[in-house]
């Protein structure tokens, strides 16, 4: 749940940031689930919606699962928050180049790597603040409450 929150925070955020730089949809979401799921590489043209929804929302809601692991374990707060970050474009960038459908992201120009680190950063700070406040630390451990704790 707290993935999911995540993600519909990331996406609001970036239709926001699209009306401003013009930047298109990505569909490499799409690209990268038919290449993992089917072993065939889609053509950069191809714009296939259902599939990017599927692996934009499910990839948000798994890595999110992983954070509220985090907050169970008492791994909560902003610096849970920023690692998870990391984490996020690390899942993103392993699978997006592993299947050969990504660029690695220093071959990017410096606004696209801002907005793909911005955006995954809303992501991992709303599903913290979502996650740390739904999961309740596991008996024994200790851990913050809340988003700047």
């Amino acid at each position: 749940m707290a993935g999911l929150a995540g993600v519909a925070a990331m996406t609001a955020g970036e239709k926001v940031e699209q009306r401003f730089t013009h930047r298109p949809d990505s569909y490499v979401p799409a690209r990268t689930l038919t290449a993992l799921t089917t072993g065939r590489r889609l053509p950069e043209s191809a714009r296939p919606p259902v599939r990017n929804h599927l692996m934009h929302w499910g990839t948000g809601a798994a890595v999110g699962a992983l954070r509220g692991i985090w907050a169970a374990a008492g791994l909560r707060g902003w610096r849970a928050n920023a690692w998870h970050t990391s984490v996020r474009l690390a899942v993103d960038q392993t699978l997006e180049n592993a299947t050969g459908v990504g660029a690695p992201p220093w071959t990017w120009s410096r606004q696209d790597q801002v907005v793909d680190v911005a955006g995954k950063a809303v992501y991992s700070f709303v599903t913290g603040a979502v996650a740390d406040r739904l999961v309740a630390p596991a008996r024994g451990r200790s851990g913050s409450r809340g988003l700047w704790d």
